[in-house]
């Protein structure tokens, strides 16, 4: 288990970070980056932070996958983005200072460092990469988000169904697509039941294969067809 395998990680030497964001820190500040962080494992189903809550600091998840949610009527779901190993959480709602209009929670076990908003802040006035870096993620966020949400829109379930595996896809990498039905259907933005029966028809299709919950895609070509590419 990812509890028995965990450690403090050394900023210096810690991969995920040189992938991401905060790779652009470099002496003192990966010192001061070190010293002021703190490293936490989190079981399944943990809240990193709530809708409503305020900013605390950023969130480095260095392994374990996490979702990206906001409650609509009735507490329904919609899940906006699934963040893996690497990816920094919590960042974008510490400039506006104004409350989370998002929870995040974890999907799996996960090891993830978290640097307090007094401590991550004032890096961004000493250190020029960092902050371009940050301008730049925003700016493609922002446009990716737009992509996202066209492609939600206009698409049939079955269309949004096939892009969503291909995004998955990218977020899982070489392992297996490992999500709840009720994640994968709050995901697309569909009910589960018509979830699971468009599952079946990508299956009896040759695009997908299914071991118990776990998803593979097997026909990458069709299913971005299926995508409506």
């Amino acid at each position: 288990m990812l509890e028995n395998n965990f450690r403090n990680i050394s900023c210096s030497t810690c991969l995920r970070r040189k992938e991401n964001l905060l790779g652009g820190i470099l002496g003192e500040d990966v010192e001061h980056l070190e010293d002021h962080k703190s490293c936490n494992y989190y079981k399944k189903n943990q809240y990193l932070f709530v809708e409503g809550s305020f900013p605390r600091g950023v969130f480095c998840i260095n392994e374990g996958k996490i979702k990206i949610f906001k409650r609509g009527d009735g507490g329904k779901e919609q899940i906006i983005q699934i963040a893996k190993g690497g990816d920094l959480v919590g960042f974008r709602a510490m400039f506006t200072e104004d409350a989370y209009k998002v929870s995040a929670e974890t999907l799996e076990e996960c090891n993830i460092c978290f640097i307090r908003k007094e401590d991550f802040l004032p890096m961004l006035d000493t250190n020029p990469m960092l902050r371009n870096g940050i301008l730049k993620e925003l700016s493609r966020e922002l446009a990716d988000r737009a992509d996202f949400i066209t492609n939600m829109a206009q698409k049939s379930v079955r269309q949004r169904l096939a892009f969503s595996l291909l995004l998955l896809m990218e977020i899982y990498q070489d392992e297996p697509i490992n999500l709840s039905r009720e994640d994968m259907a709050n995901f697309v933005g569909t009910a589960t039941e018509t979830l699971i029966r468009l599952l079946k028809d990508f299956k009896e299709e040759g695009i997908i294969e299914i071991n118990t919950r776990k998803i593979s895609v097997l026909d990458a070509k069709k299913m971005l067809h299926v995508a409506g590419y």
